[in-house]
């Protein structure tokens, strides 16, 4: 293949890289409200290492929301995209958009062992799909199926959008404090960044506690300090993660594992790794004895989305 471009674009940050002989190269964070649009994110980037419009022949974007049709609206930031206007601008011969957890679920077809933690033991089943979910600006969710011909299928779907599920009297308490804040209560809702004030500030309101904390980082930050309301937050998080994923896996049959992504957990992932994510995932009544088994692990890994729009990009060019 040429040299490419591939880029893995959020809510907050853009992140861009070359693509050549199935590796990254030449890895750039832009922060996107620095920017109008992925035009000039891209130019600027290209700019930096001395390339002019032109110099690749093929982008890979992943990105968050539906992609579908020529014109692209992001949902978590202010950028928009025409797939026509955009080859023109930067003179690129093939544009491929998707998903940006569609990216993040092939990125798994590449990590190392050193880029992952485990979670829970198992033996993944390899023609069975697997689960990548992770809590970041938004609530990513997506499928992963490894295909006969030793190629894999990324599915997109909006599974941060769900209804945040309740399995216990205090959640049931939690939701009630969301809902009239909300009303619809979505697993994204509490399940991103900008969640886990909101659930800090819900915990906070229901148990009498006077809120002191004002970011995520801070909530991440007390509980890691040993304060015992963040630290309950955390431990709720979790839980609600668990939860999460577990109806993932049941939907799906995903028994060849689950993979927990993104930028908010590993920022704890020691409190993480001791929480009641476990408990929580298993927690389906008769159907519990379905997740002895299942492998899950904690994904570390700097760039996975954008090794997998590497990934993507391979197998749509025929070159994987």
């Amino acid at each position: 293949m040429k040299l490419a471009l591939v880029g893995d674009i959020g809510g907050t940050n853009a992140r861009f890289a070359l693509w050549r002989d199935e590796q990254l190269e030449s890895v750039r964070v832009l922060a996107t409200a620095d920017y109008p649009g992925p035009e000039q994110a891209i130019r600027a980037y290209l700019s930096e290492l001395g390339l002019a419009p032109g110099a690749v022949g093929s982008v890979c974007l992943a990105c968050a929301g539906p992609v579908d049709g020529d014109l692209f609206r992001f949902t978590n930031n202010h950028w928009r995209l025409s797939r026509s206007a955009f080859c023109r601008e930067l003179q690129v011969r093939e544009l491929l958009l998707i998903n940006d957890f569609s990216a993040m679920a092939l990125g798994m077809t590449r990590l190392r062992d050193d880029e992952r933690l485990p979670v829970c033991p198992g033996t993944a089943e390899i023609e069975r799909p697997c689960v990548v979910i992770g809590p970041g600006t938004g609530l990513g969710v997506g499928t992963l199926l490894a295909l006969a011909d030793g190629s894999w299928l990324a599915l997109p779907g909006e599974g941060g959008h769900v209804d945040l599920p309740i399995g216990s009297p205090r959640e049931a308490e939690l939701w009630q404090q969301l809902y009239r804040q909300l009303g619809h209560v979505r697993a994204e809702d509490v399940l991103s960044g900008s969640g886990l004030l909101l659930l800090y500030r819900t915990v906070c309101a229901l148990d009498g506690h006077e809120p002191r904390l004002s970011s995520p980082a801070e909530v991440t930050a007390a509980a890691l300090a040993g304060d015992a309301v963040a630290v309950a937050v955390l431990e709720q998080f979790c839980c609600w993660l668990g939860r999460a994923a577990g109806n993932n896996v049941l939907s799906l049959g995903a028994r060849g594992g689950v993979y927990i992504v993104g930028g908010v957990v590993p920022r704890f992932a020691e409190l993480f790794l001791a929480s009641g994510f476990t408990r929580c995932l298993r927690d389906k009544g008769r159907m519990s004895d379905y997740f002895e088994g299942i492998p899950v692990w904690l994904v570390t890994a700097e760039y996975p989305g954008l090794m997998g729009a590497g990934v993507a990009l391979q197998q749509a060019l025929g070159r994987s």
